[in-house]
């Protein structure tokens, strides 16, 4: 039997490949290497998508816990309608106190007042004048 040779690798062993083959194992290994990557970039992205659809979530559930309760606040609608309202009251608080005092019709009831006080002095005079007139001129 022949003996055979047993091969020893060591730092000086030199192997002889064609350089098709070189190149074409630098091309595997590169887009290889490319592939792992990509992948690797695409369950990154996957993952923060997770990620914020998951905080997503909590802020929906907790919002549609909260707001019906009135716990989140109100819609600026409302808060539109609240500011409309309490104009309204104001300017309804401004007419009662200006009927309860009654300014402008206490004014004109005095002068009212005054003026028929004098009319009615005037009217005894003209009356009192026509009654000396007619007793004056013959009867």
């Amino acid at each position: 039997m022949a003996k055979k040779e047993i091969m020893k690798i060591s730092e000086e062993s030199k192997i002889q490949m064609p350089f098709k083959t070189v190149l074409s194992l630098v091309a595997i290994v590169a887009v290889g290497t490319m592939s792992y990557f990509g992948i690797q970039e695409k369950i990154n992205q996957h993952s923060t998508r997770l990620d914020l659809m998951e905080k997503d979530l909590e802020l929906n559930t907790e919002f549609r816990i909260k707001w019906p309760r009135g716990q989140m606040g109100s819609l600026p609608a409302d808060q539109e309608q609240f500011l409309l309202i309490e104009s309204i009251l104001k300017d309804i608080e401004k007419i009662n106190k200006a009927l309860e005092t009654g300014m402008h019709n206490n004014v004109n009831i005095s002068r009212l007042q005054k003026d028929m006080d004098k009319v009615q002095k005037d009217i005894e005079k003209l009356k009192d004048s026509n009654r000396e007139m007619h007793y004056k001129n013959g009867k």
